[in-house]
């Protein structure tokens, strides 16, 4: 994440006004929440559904404690409260800004002065220049916001009975209940992606106890009655907003006036809130926001409340229920999570918890990437500011990447397509921002993007990283080789990857005579993401040229090309030409190196002192993770000094760089080591609400860490299937089912004492492949369909 949206963090922090400079929060005084005085008895029983967090007190803050809904396009955050409810709303396009070019005519001009600098050692020229002229224009790009939020007032109560609240995984429902005066009322909160509408259902045990008043609030908006008593809430940024509720209420007396929604002595109420904008397209926000609003709510006319359920249930079981784990059982489960997650803090082993943290990945990419949406954000898409940690946007130097990593292992493939769309849609820009910036051809984009399309260096110097359309694409090469889709491969992922192999071909450069690399192509001007080294005069700076994560990443490129040329066209006249300058290319990219010095794998061009030798990035090892350049069977000395990097990089970080960590570990073999560091990512950067946090909450740990347990269990990318892997000692009993390997398998496992007992590989497209278990191999082949049985034997 850039350094000046930290040290805003690190000021706000030690001025004791928390986020405050630099990020603006939705105005809610957390700390006067009408909840805070009541009385709640702590007699709540667990649900039965082990996959369920849980709670016997309602949320006070957004960021910690409250529960997240979702399908994909609106999101919601539910609070839980009894004399008040917040439900804090989003809707993914609600952005600030406007479509526009980004780009800056005096960038190519500057290119060859700071490559030339960069050569001569003179790095902190360079930077001068890059940073006055090499930069986009404007600097920065603006924040996605939150859409409303919505309040209900209750009746004022002091004491409540058998108060629970909380979010079952297997079904997407949020629920509140609890009791007041003998009366049990329950109101659950669910985001239906078939009907397109977020649904709050409110029961009482007893006819006619149903009262309170509804409210949305934003800043800058404008809250009307309508028609039907609906509630509508209208605004401007860019692009136009609006959101819509409509009540369906069951005895009792319902009215809408003045932007309020009255209801009193009711049975049964069902709120139905929808969300949009004007959005169309990066270029186009031109729509209709009212008219959207019309065509949702027509279309779930007439429908109930538990029809609704049952088909928003249908849908999201439909990807939920695919893959099930079981590390074992403890009686922690009948424990609140809070105070399970206390007692992991302070060292408690409990699996189930583990298992929840993983299943609690898959859910929220579920319910925030659904196809025909934008794909997750930073924030997934919960998000309650105005201004939102780093804009809540689209940071490619590794954090959007890393949000998808579990989407093809743990069984997720049609949450991947939001990654495609959108990749797919900066196209255009990025093939401006090549030409405008780098007189090159193909398309690309530096460390972060927006909704409308922004592809050129954004923040500082170090935007000017000209990597993120080469890392973006090597997800499409990925998803072909989960499933094995060949027309995807040729249709989509093929042009995408080449038009970024296109434009790397002409942003390398040979290294003149008298440099390190001399002769060899590199990328200049370059970096290793937001981390700087102290040269041998002792100054510090963080340009320089071919860093080693920009040639892992190249090499990463060049031969998956190499790979999809020869599955479409296995005769080789397939773009000839084409595979024939990649080629070349290859055989003349300068190769990674091993320091002499200490035998680790080096970040950059010389063997440099490093600034922050614990720094979070790990960038270097990209090759290692999510790469395959450097692998235990193909590149044995590459991968130990790989190892030894990490070992000096020592067992800390932030929680994305925590969980890339545990893969790494994992990739190593070395399951205590990863599960050592899945404890860490749990007991230090982990919320109440299990959301992971940078600090501030960055929905990016939560995918790294349940990519990196599946991770542990199975691996495909060295050349075969390696069933478990990285298995820790402390999960010595468990079973897995569901994961997918590359070459297209879906993969179940069982353990015992450690030890693998079976495995079912099911094959989809019927390829050939090597399976490995403690150093036993297997070739397998069967067809299409059909199963492979292993005893572990």
């Amino acid at each position: 994440m850039s350094r000046a949206f930290l040290a805003v963090l690190f000021v706000g922090l030690l001025s004791g006004g928390g986020l405050t400079a630099g990020v603006q929060r939705h105005k809610v005084d957390e700390s006067n929440n009408p909840q805070a005085g009541m009385a709640f008895e702590q007699d709540a029983t667990a649900p039965t559904e082990p996959l369920t967090l849980w709670y016997r007190k309602p949320a006070m803050r957004w960021e910690t404690e409250a529960l997240p809904v979702g399908n994909g396009r609106l999101a919601a955050m539910v609070f839980g409260g009894v004399n008040n409810e917040r439900i804090q709303l989003n809707e993914e396009t609600v952005w600030d800004g406007v479509p526009t070019d980004y780009t800056n005519p005096e960038a190519l001009d500057a290119l060859p002065k700071v490559q030339q600098l960069m050569f001569e050692g003179k790095n902190e020229e360079a930077v001068g220049i890059a940073k006055e002229k090499m930069l986009g224009n404007p600097l920065r790009v603006k924040s996605y916001q939150t859409l409303a939020d919505l309040f209900l007032d209750f009746e004022d109560t002091e004491k409540v009975t058998d108060y629970r609240r909380d979010l079952d995984l297997t079904t997407a429902i949020n629920r509140t209940q609890y009791s007041i005066d003998g009366v049990e009322y329950v109101r659950e909160v669910f985001v239906s992606e078939p009907d397109q509408a977020i649904v709050v259902h409110l029961k009482a045990s007893q006819p006619g106890k149903i009262n309170f008043t509804a409210r949305f609030a934003r800043d800058n908006a404008t809250t009307t009655s309508a028609s039907e008593n609906r509630l509508i809430l209208t605004g401007k940024l860019g692009v136009t907003y609006e959101a819509q509720l409509r009540p369906v209420v069951r005895g009792g007396n319902v009215s809408s006036i003045d932007g309020k929604l009255k209801v009193s002595a009711a049975d049964e109420v069902m709120l139905l809130i929808v969300g949009a904008t004007s959005y169309n397209s990066s270029t186009d926000i031109s729509g209709d926001a009212t008219e959207r609003c019309e065509k949702y709510f027509a279309a779930v006319k007439g429908k109930s409340a538990e029809a609704l359920r049952a088909d928003h249930v249908a849908s999201h079981q439909k990807l939920f229920s695919r893959v099930k784990l079981d590390l074992g059982t403890t009686d922690a489960v009948s424990k609140p999570t809070d105070e399970r997650l206390k007692l992991v803090k302070r060292g408690a082993f409990d699996p189930q918890f583990e298992s929840l943290y993983f299943q609690y990945g898959r859910y929220m990419l579920i319910c925030s990437s659904r196809a025909g949406h934008l794909p997750a954000n930073l924030q997934g898409k919960w998000s309650q500011y105005y201004k939102a940690p780093w804009n809540s946007d689209y940071h490619f130097n590794i954090n959007f990447q890393m949000n998808y990593w579990p989407a093809e292992v743990c069984n997720l493939p049609e949450c991947h397509l939001p990654f495609f769309d959108y990749v797919e849609s900066l196209v255009p820009s990025g093939e401006r921002t090549a030409k405008v910036h780098y007189g090159a051809d193909g398309w690309t984009l530096h460390h972060l993007s927006d909704l409308f399309g922004q592809t050129a260096p954004a923040d500082g110097v170090w935007g000017v990283w000209p990597m993120g359309a080469a890392w973006a694409s090597r997800h499409f090469m990925e998803h072909y080789r989960f499933n094995g889709d060949k027309v995807f491969l040729k249709d989509r992922a093929y042009p995408i990857m080449k038009g970024a192999a296109e434009f790397m071909l002409d942003f390398l450069v040979e290294a003149p005579e008298g440099t390190p690399a001399a002769g060899r192509l590199v990328t200049n001007p370059s970096h290793s993401p937001e981390n700087n080294f102290i040269k041998a005069d002792g100054t510090k700076t963080e340009f320089t040229y071919a860093a080693t994560m920009d040639l892992q990443i190249i090499h990463d490129l060049f031969t998956s090309l190499l790979e999809a040329n020869q599955v479409i066209d296995p005769t080789g006249e397939f773009d000839a030409e084409f595979r024939s300058e990649l080629e070349t290319a290859l055989a003349n990219l300068q190769p990674l190196q091993i320091s002499k010095k200490s035998g680790r794998l080096q970040e950059w061009i010389e063997d440099y002192k490093e600034f922050d030798p614990k720094h979070r990035h790990t960038s270097h090892l990209y090759g290692l993770h999510p790469g395959q350049q450097i692998t235990k069977n193909g590149t044995p000395k590459l991968y130990e000094a790989a190892r030894k990097s990490l070992e000096a990089r020592g067992d800390g970080g932030r929680g994305w760089s925590m969980a890339w960590k545990v893969n790494f570990w994992a990739r190593f073999h070395n399951g205590d080591r990863a599960y050592k560091l899945l404890q860490n990512l749990l007991g230090k950067m982990t919320l109440t609400n299990l959301f992971d946090t940078h600090p501030p909450f960055q929905i990016d740990g939560n995918f790294g860490g349940t990519a990196a347990i599946a991770e542990m269990l199975l691996q495909s990318h060295d050349g075969g299937i390696d069933l478990l892997p990285a298995l820790p000692s402390v999960w010595g009993t468990g079973s897995v089912t569901g994961l997918r390997a590359r070459g297209g398998f879906e993969i179940d496992l069982v353990w015992k004492n450690g030890k693998l007992d079976s495995a079912k590989i099911r094959s989809l497209n019927g390829t050939p492949v090597t399976v490995r278990y403690s150093g036993v191999s297997r070739s397998v082949k069967v067809a299409a369909g059909k199963v492979w049985t292993w005893d572990g034997k």
